[in-house]
């Protein structure tokens, strides 16, 4: 993963240079090219021009050389000018046929301008002109409104045609010779008539200017060229991307799944407080007022022998699971559990004051010991004969708290005198008992009704200490459900008031007052 990182950093690092010459370039580039492609075309356009010009001019010369000078030098007599100058020795051509002959001159190149002389009233004896569609139209428009210019654009996607008509206005001279002349179709003519048009055509095709826009081209094929390696390169990141991606929820998925199995061998509060970064995997430690809760199973060795190792695991794994449920329910701290012992403490990482520390302390080992005997009756019911009886003991006191241990392993616990006096403490209590010392007692003694106990004196700890024995509970501990249990040869009672229900009520009232019958005709013998 670290490998495709870099790759990602590499080509981010030289995308982003290149990105920027691009658009720079780009920026630049076009108004450039733009510039350069229509100077080409400028200059392509006037050397064509030119060269047509030329070349009219040429034709003109020539035929001004051979069919006007050439003529009047080979002239005997006078010269003269006609329509059919050719077939008269020592004749010119009148402005139509000189017209018309050099109309015919330009046009027989190929070249991309040409120029016609056409009337639809032309002198006997001319080669006939069929004319076309165009050429009717504009004589007939030109003589309705000389003045109005008459063009036409067609082609196709890769050439364009350009026509444009002229008119040719009749004036004295060409009125008098033509209303005289024997070839004349018309004789009626007047100044200012139209004759005929002048026609020129230019044919330019597109094709042949596209070599102009080199530069453009040249430009968007630098522009596609860089466009399809910035595609191929972002293509290429994003596969790389992708399988960081990739990797990178795999890693998560395997990280994720050994959080959470790490979780089990942490506390709740001490995994939070560490993933979420509040307190760092350091040897540090340090003194804090806390409640600490030391359990302990009666006789638990005896246990052992009588169960199976497999029965034992099970029971004691669903002893630890019930009694850290509702460790984790008040607010606890699991510490650790020290065979069939339970440490757990009040105060750190999270606390809600010393008191109240104490108090969530006190319903917690209430509740544990209520859901204790539940889970006796369900056990019973699975063979075990002497199921676990608990005893507790509860302590306040200023302990160490933190990570101990070396650098490669460590262990976040509580050390001091004062956890000590918690597991004193559980050791005097009585079987399904809970013994405080003064501290607590202090902080709970209107939750609970306790005797104090003989002093005992402890190791580290310079005063004797008072034990104090739950013997029962008041205020709001006092209104919870209770439950009823012994278990004698001859006697099996369990009674769970949270859990029995109306119809419950009446025959458990009917069954232990047949009980209780029972029990005072058996003792009335025994009495007399």
């Amino acid at each position: 993963m670290a490998g495709l990182g870099e790759q990602v950093a590499r080509q981010q690092r030289t995308i982003g240079p290149l990105l920027v010459a691009a658009v720079v370039i780009g920026l630049i580039g076009l108004p450039v090219a733009a510039w350069l492609d229509l100077r080409d075309l400028s200059e392509r356009m006037l050397r064509t021009q030119a060269s047509e010009i030329s070349r009219i001019i040429d034709e003109m010369r020539g035929f001004y050389g051979s069919d006007v000078v050439g003529r009047v030098l080979q002239a005997d007599d006078a010269v003269t000018a006609t329509h059919n100058y050719r077939d008269v020795p020592g004749a010119i051509p009148i402005p139509a046929t000189l017209s018309i002959e050099l109309g015919k001159r330009i046009s027989a190149h190929d070249g991309s301008v040409k120029y016609r002389f056409v009337s639809d009233l032309p002198f006997k004896g001319r080669d006939p002109h069929q004319l076309d569609v165009f050429e009717r139209n504009a004589i007939f428009a030109l003589r309705a409104n000389p003045r109005e210019p008459i063009i036409e654009v067609s082609g196709s996607l890769f050439d364009r045609h350009v026509r444009a008509a002229a008119p040719v206005v009749m004036g004295q001279v060409c009125v008098t010779c033509h209303n005289s002349h024997p070839d004349s179709p018309k004789t009626d003519w007047k100044v200012g008539d139209v004759r005929g048009i002048q026609e020129i055509s230019v044919n330019q095709p597109i094709a042949a200017n596209v070599l102009a826009f080199k530069y453009l081209l040249l430009y968007f094929g630098f522009a596609a060229a860089a466009g399809l390696a910035f595609i191929l390169l972002q293509r290429r990141q994003s596969a790389l991307v992708q399988g960081i991606n990739k990797e990178l929820s795999e890693a998560n998925d395997f990280l994720a799944a050994i959080s959470l199995k790490i979780a089990k061998y942490l506390s709740p509060q001490i995994y939070k407080s560490i993933f979420s970064g509040q307190k760092d995997v350091t040897i540090a430690t340090e003194r804090k007022k806390l409640t600490i809760f030391f359990s302990d199973v009666k006789d638990f060795t005896a246990i052992v022998e009588r169960l199976q190792p497999e029965d034992l695991t099970v029971l004691l794994n669903e002893y630890f699971t019930e009694m850290s449920t509702i460790a984790l329910k008040h607010g606890a701290t699991v510490d650790k559990f020290i065979g069939d012992a339970l440490l757990v403490f009040f105060g750190d990482p999270e606390t809600q004051g010393v008191e109240e520390d104490a108090r969530a302390c006190l319903r917690m080992a209430v509740d544990m010991q209520h859901r204790l005997e539940q889970l006796n009756r369900v056990w019973r019911d699975r063979g075990v004969e002497r199921p676990f009886q608990a005893r507790m003991g509860i302590n306040t006191g200023y302990c160490n708290v933190g990570n101990f241990g070396s650098d490669d392993r460590m262990d976040y616990t509580i050390i001091g005198a004062e956890a000590n006096l918690a597991a004193r403490l559980q050791s005097i209590a009585e079987p399904g008992g809970i013994c405080l010392s003064y501290e607590t007692y202090a902080l709970v003694r209107d939750l609970v009704r306790a005797r104090p106990l003989a002093p005992i004196a402890m190791k580290g700890i310079s005063r004797e200490v008072v034990p104090y024995e739950v013997e029962g509970l008041l205020g709001e501990l006092a209104q919870r459900p209770q439950v009823i249990s012994e278990h004698a040869t001859g006697l099996d009672l369990f009674l769970d008031v949270e859990a029995i229900d109306e119809n419950g009520v009446e025959r458990a009232k009917k069954r232990l007052s047949e009980a209780l019958l029972a029990l005072t005709i058996r003792s009335k013998p025994a009495a007399s």
